[in-house]
């Protein structure tokens, strides 16, 4: 199963937010809409960055407490891991733990096609595993 899949189930609309964002708002985005984090992109799209809740905990405690005037570029992860809609799951997977991230952007000739989280492939997986199950299953009993 490919990364490709999970975008046709999911979709691949991804929230963005703009460099210049301030941190108060790229919490309430994700919130709203219940993120573990969003794209910073620019006006023309480009991605430019992931903010995180992670990355939101961190600015907080470095400044204790106080996110005045700190924007989504300020704390942004600029380097990001990025896998493409072939990648196997288990490929984004090894990736997401050798690498301690939990979201990857899904590019294609470098277009943004959509954002798997952690939770998206384990999902998959694990529905890949009770259908091979199933299989071995029906196989066994068949013969």
């Amino acid at each position: 199963m490919t990364i490709a899949k999970i975008l046709r189930n999911k979709g691949s609309d991804v929230i963005g937010v703009g460099p210049s964002e301030e941190l108060g708002a790229v919490a309430r985005t994700l919130v709203r809409h219940r993120l573990g984090a969003v794209l910073v992109r620019d006006e023309a799209g480009t991605v430019l960055g992931i903010v995180s809740e992670r990355d939101i905990v961190r600015a907080l405690a470095e400044e204790d407490g106080v996110l005045d005037g700190q924007t989504a570029g300020d704390v942004m992860t600029r380097k990001l891991f990025t896998v493409s809609p072939d990648t196997p799951i288990t490929r984004a997977l090894e990736m997401i733990t050798d690498r301690r991230v939990r979201h990857l952007p899904v590019m294609e000739n470098g277009k943004l096609c959509g954002i798997v989280s952690i939770g998206d492939l384990v999902k998959a997986r694990i529905e890949e595993a009770v259908t091979e199950a199933a299989a071995l299953r029906d196989y066994v009993t068949a013969s």
